[in-house]
């Protein structure tokens, strides 16, 4: 797939099939849809158009929206679909302003090269999003591309599953939002050095640093996670949360790797959950948390032994 951060001199050599959306979490209901497109191509270039920053972080300035995915981790997943090429459109108020007519023409015609497009019955375009699909086959014949309706069914079932993954992850229930998802949800970040608790209980942890503010973080409580580490898989378990027992004040997000003792200070590192252990906890002593980690690692082995057998 090859993605590009649009510039203005950009120019598609191919003619394209295009099909339009943030793909927030790239879950199953996303993937279909990427499938009904490239199935639908005609032969044609596949590509996804999509946006960043979030239009309600420019036009509403939301610093409260949080996302499945950074942008980043959005386009690794969409790189496994097959599509030919994604654009990411840097999305700003200028932008916003375009009308329908100018969108069309402007960007999609003389800058994507498209000739068929695949998008949903509900979805609305140009200035102030006064323009509907009607309008874009109306544009279809005045500028020679054909337009395809993706069924309402699918298009409710996106948004559906969105929703459905969102509130899984804020009340901490992993098995639903990674059933909806198609994969594990994933926390990429860089591992900062920390307090160095962990390592005074026998429990050394990486202290994940996540940079982007709009990412969604779930329910904190304790989980069984996995990481890819030089290549290798590497099993552990992770609390998210404030460490109550040693008094901390500020959430963080710390990963205990079983069998692991390499540096890994100032690397990028992606973490994905497997389930959820408990909740986070504040108990009478150090003494009492470290009795209760232990459970907590005999259970997250048992999980992982069984995870590894399917």
């Amino acid at each position: 797939m090859n993605t590009i951060d649009f510039f203005e001199a950009y120019k598609a050599e191919n003619p394209a099939a295009i099909t339009i959306g943030t793909f927030d979490g790239v879950h199953v209901g996303h993937r279909k849809i990427i499938e009904n497109l490239i199935e639908k191509s005609d032969g044609l270039s596949t590509m996804l158009l999509t946006f960043f920053p979030h239009p309600r972080m420019v036009l509403q300035q939301d610093t409260g929206i949080k996302l499945i995915n950074t942008i980043e981790e959005r386009i690794q997943l969409l790189n496994k679909t097959g599509l030919d090429n994604l654009i990411v459109y840097p999305f700003s108020k200028e932008f916003s302003r375009l009308t329908a007519k100018d969108f069309v023409r402007d960007l999609l015609i003389d800058k994507l090269n498209l000739k068929k497009i695949i998008i949903g019955y509900d979805h609305r375009f140009g200035r102030n999003r006064t323009a509907n699909i009607d309008n874009l086959r109306e544009f279809g014949i005045v500028f020679d591309f054909k337009v395809e309706e993706i069924q309402a069914k699918e298009i409710d079932d996106v948004t559906i599953s969105s929703t459905k993954i969102r509130k899984a992850l804020n009340e901490g229930d992993i098995a639903t939002a990674n059933a909806y998802l198609g994969y594990e949800f994933m926390l990429t970040g860089v591992v900062k050095s920390g307090k160095g608790l962990g390592k005074t209980i026998n429990y050394p942890t990486a202290n994940i640093h996540i940079r982007e503010s709009y990412k969604l973080i779930p329910k904190q409580g304790v989980y069984v996670v996995k990481s890819i580490i030089e290549n290798s898989t590497v099993f552990g378990m992770m609390n998210i949360g404030t460490n109550p027992t040693v008094k901390g004040t500020e959430q963080t997000i710390e990963v205990h790797f079983f069998d692991f003792d390499e540096n890994i200070y100032d690397k990028n590192i992606q973490v994905s959950l497997i389930s959820r252990l408990r909740d986070e906890r504040k108990f009478q002593s150090v003494e009492k948390l470290q009795e209760q980690l232990l459970k907590d690692k005999t259970q997250s082995l048992a999980l992982i032994e069984t995870y590894n057998a399917y």
